[in-house]
């Protein structure tokens, strides 16, 4: 008989041996764990055996299409035991899921995913972000450059004041707090993602997560002065052989002005793995904002 019901300590090791049937994601746990309440907001369907099939959700603060910020319940590690797959049981814990977010008081729920089908029937729609790619433009001028230097997760602190003037009305981006910044920041942008500060006169004024590739560069968050960052990444890529690269980016008008010293030709690829659903509020004018961006470390 399978009972559907908020998970409890004791269900701690059967979860994580569905998770790791079902992903290859070894943040997953950390992410889990670093959660206060997780267990009140994990619901399974679970049997004599353990659980069957899960739905975890996380609030989060996220930036609205008017600067506001709505509390938004952010759906993740869902999964089914590849026996128990077909049997309705991620439906129904979508519902019970939907429920406990409308009590706490969320605005609309955001996932991401590769698999939309399963979250369509239960009221998610998709939405598109377009990201920009193409050929890295030359290396700026000698002289003309600011310095960078590589930093570890204790530098995330003093980098925050430059996350929040950047996204301080940006939809879609999360209100980071000291624990998003000392866990899940750290988490997500850990080896071998390489987190560099461009500085000015010793003075940080931007900063760059990026993963390098033995072909190219994937911008993952930038903040700052986007000009500076993008000459010290195309330096590098020069110095590396790196002639290509593609970025997480908003089409802002800072932007778009600072693009043409990272790409010397840009296409833009549609990313819609991003899926909403309204709650008390519609959120479709915060996804489809221009200038909207969802950074990587913000994932749930």
């Amino acid at each position: 008989m399978i009972e559907f019901r908020t998970a409890l300590p004791e269900d701690r090791g059967s979860l994580y041996r569905v998770w790791a049937a079902c992903f290859d994601a070894p943040h997953i746990v950390p992410l889990y764990e670093s959660e206060p309440g997780r267990y009140d907001r994990t619901f399974v369907a679970a049997g004599d055996d353990g659980v069957h099939a899960v739905v975890y959700y996380v609030p989060r603060r996220i930036r609205n299409a008017t600067g506001g910020v709505d509390l938004v319940g952010g759906v993740a590690n869902v999964a089914t035991r590849p026996d128990a797959r077909g049997r309705g049981h991620i439906k129904r814990l979508l519902s019970m899921a939907l429920n406990a977010m409308a009590s706490e008081g969320c605005a609309w729920s955001l996932l991401f995913t590769g698999t939309p089908g399963v979250y369509a029937n239960a009221g998610w729609s998709t939405f598109e972000l377009r990201h920009p790619s193409g050929t890295l433009a030359g290396a700026a001028a000698p002289g003309t450059r600011t310095t960078t230097r590589r930093v570890g997760p204790d530098a995330w602190p003093a980098l925050a004041p430059l996350y929040e003037r950047h996204n301080a009305r940006r939809p879609l981006t999360t209100v980071r707090g000291s624990e998003d910044w000392r866990l899940r920041v750290p988490v997500w942008y850990g080896p071998p993602v390489e987190l560099t500060v461009t500085e000015r006169a010793g003075r940080p004024i931007g900063y760059l997560a990026a993963r390098w590739h033995a072909d190219a560069v994937e911008l993952l968050e930038v903040a700052g002065d986007q000009v500076a960052v993008f000459e010290e990444v195309t330096a590098r890529a020069a110095r590396r052989g790196v002639s290509h690269g593609r970025a997480r980016l908003p089409a802002d008008e800072a932007t778009l002005t600072a693009l043409p010293h990272l790409f010397s030709d840009v296409r833009y690829t549609a990313d819609t793995t991003g899926m909403i659903r309204p709650i008390t509020t519609d959120p479709t004018e915060t996804v489809r904002a221009p200038t909207a961006v969802h950074w990587p470390a913000d994932y749930f």
